[in-house]
């Protein structure tokens, strides 16, 4: 690693355009980067991770936010004055950034081979066999397989991590001297983020890129920070050496995000032997590729898939991207129909049911997604949202809204959030609401598609003590879909393990993470980032 500063952070304020002087969104932010050396910028959502990153790469929007105060500097050319054009210019050759989401990147309507070409064909004087031969060996590089029919294929034809890879090699292609990547790994599963993760760090010893990376997952910050800062509410709180932080924590508000971290020792728990809410037996869901002449491609996304979930246990469902977990959780609540099998709710084969037979049984099974915010109607206050089913199935209105506000209460919520609206919450406080609504029914169970996933660690920490609660108070069944190991030790009392729509290994969670049978399961334990740090105790496990 390099002692030469490629970003200087210096006292960089922001604030919110037309907003009050004095009220910032970052304040007086200082640190650096070097050359081959990666920081991760940890903190809470708001703590103004994604800002910083934004200002260095000269995105901030025009009517939302602006730099007032400070400096940036890559490779000591000044970012907060350079002219838009030269902006354009300095990202992709100086500076280069990796998005969440690759969709939100990528244009659908465009090959991906076509899409990191265009960097080459605005920023060099390269021929057009030129180029595509150093988007092949890009390709290459991130180790994408069978790079001609990547070269030829659209976004939507290629899996997550195939995205991000494709995401990478765009924003490497003109080797910049920073890599800024903003959650890059967030929404992947544990074997194809560990992939990313060896990925990046393989290219930076290459080309020596200092890398900016900002991230909620302190087991990723465990494998690959040379140095940490962290944030909260804009203002830098600690700045240190991965050991420093991880492991000798100074401040309360760092000691207080890592011992958030779930570990992957599971909890010691008795084996259920209430009653059975929920037995799914030979589900099979297959999908039919259409085709221009004659039957397509048929593709198994579930097979033979048997599983129970007792009144008041969790069942966590595990396994890699495509491996069939939510295909098998949109067949149980029935947002698809499946193929074949039976999904038996209290002893009624809600499979065999569609249309208007199928409605009064959707009370007794309801679902949490993802994305709080994409699951709430913007344009109704959290109380219309909450009371919705309670209505459709024939509750007097003054009765729903009395249970809205007790079912408020229950999932940590002050009683004035009826009157408010979901983008007026954080994330934490929109997934509450949905599991809210989800409760409002009274459901037999709920079903849990990677529900804090997305969440930074002290949040996640909360919503899983609140799911928690919920069972102990309610004695609900849990199916709870999850592709983060150390959520599911924490909170499960069986594990399902599943690959190319198959259950693998299944059994307690105790006996699933410490004793695995299967080679796929262990593999999934090893590619768990940070697995031999103890977050709880502050030293390397």
């Amino acid at each position: 690693m390099s002692s030469t500063a490629v970003l200087k952070i210096n006292q960089l304020s922001v604030q919110v355009v037309g907003g009050p002087p004095g009220q910032r969104v970052v304040k007086d932010l200082s640190f650096e980067v070097n050359a081959g050396e990666t920081v991760c910028v940890v903190g809470e959502s708001g703590s103004g991770k994604s800002v910083t990153s934004l200002s260095v790469m000269g995105l901030l929007p025009k009517d939302g936010l602006k730099a007032c105060g400070g400096s940036i500097l890559v490779e000591n050319e000044e970012i907060l004055s350079a002219s838009p054009k030269r902006l354009r210019e300095l990202r992709a050759t100086r500076m280069a950034m990796v998005f969440q989401e690759p969709m939100t990147a990528l244009n659908p309507v465009e090959k991906v081979g076509s899409q990191i070409e265009e960097v080459l064909r605005v920023h060099t004087q390269l021929g057009k066999k030129e180029r595509r031969s150093k988007v092949l060996a890009m390709l290459e590089s991130v180790q994408l397989p069978d790079i001609g029919r990547i070269y030829e294929s659209y976004p939507h034809q290629l899996s997550g991590g195939q995205r991000q890879r494709i995401v990478i090699a765009m924003a490497l292609i003109l080797e910049p001297k920073l890599l800024i990547a903003d959650e890059p790994t967030t929404a992947l599963d544990v074997t194809t983020q560990k992939q990313i993760l060896t990925l990046i760090r393989e290219l930076q010893h290459v080309h020596n890129t200092a890398v900016l990376f900002i991230t909620h997952d302190f087991g990723v910050v465990a494998e690959i920070a040379d140095r940490i800062v962290v944030m909260n509410s804009g203002e830098v709180v600690e700045v240190g050496t991965r050991s420093d932080i991880l492991a000798k924590p100074l401040e309360a508000y760092t000691r207080m995000l890592v011992s958030s971290v779930p570990s992957l020792i599971p909890r010691k728990r008795v084996a259920m032997t209430s009653e059975i809410v929920l037995d799914v037996q030979g589900l099979n869901k297959t999908y039919v590729e259409k085709a221009m002449f004659g039957r397509g491609r048929e593709v198994a996304a579930a097979k033979d898939v048997n599983l129970t979930v007792r009144r008041g246990e969790i069942v966590g469902v595990v396994g890699e991207s495509g491996s069939g977990k939510s295909t098998v959780a949109r067949c149980v609540v029935r947002l698809i129909d499946p193929t074949a099998g039976a999904v038996l709710v209290k002893g009624t084969d809600i499979a065999q049911f569609s249309g208007s037979h199928l409605r009064p049984l959707r009370r007794h099974i309801q679902i949490v997604f993802q994305d709080p915010y994409r699951s709430l109607n913007p344009r109704l206050r959290v109380g219309e949202s909450i009371i919705e089913g309670l209505l459709n199935f024939g509750v007097k209105r003054q009765e729903a809204m009395e249970k809205a506000v007790e079912l408020l209460r229950v999932v940590g919520m002050p009683v004035s959030a009826m009157r408010r609206y979901p983008h007026q919450f954080s994330g934490g406080q929109r997934q509450r609401i949905c599991i809210a609504r989800a409760l409002a029914l009274e459901p037999d169970i709920l079903v849990a598609d990677e529900a804090v996933s997305a969440l930074d660690v002290s949040v996640q920490a909360q919503v899983l003590e609140l799911l928690e609660e919920v069972r102990a108070r309610t004695g609900i069944a849990v199916l709870f879909i999850t592709h983060d190991l150390r959520v599911a030790a924490q909170i499960c009392d069986t594990i399902v393990v599943m690959q190319n729509g198959c259950i693998v290994e299944a059994g307690s969670a105790e006996s699933v993470l410490t004793t695995p049978q299967r080679d796929y399961t262990r593999s999934l334990i090893e590619a768990a980032p940070g697995r031999d740090w103890d977050f709880q105790n502050f030293r390397p496990a």
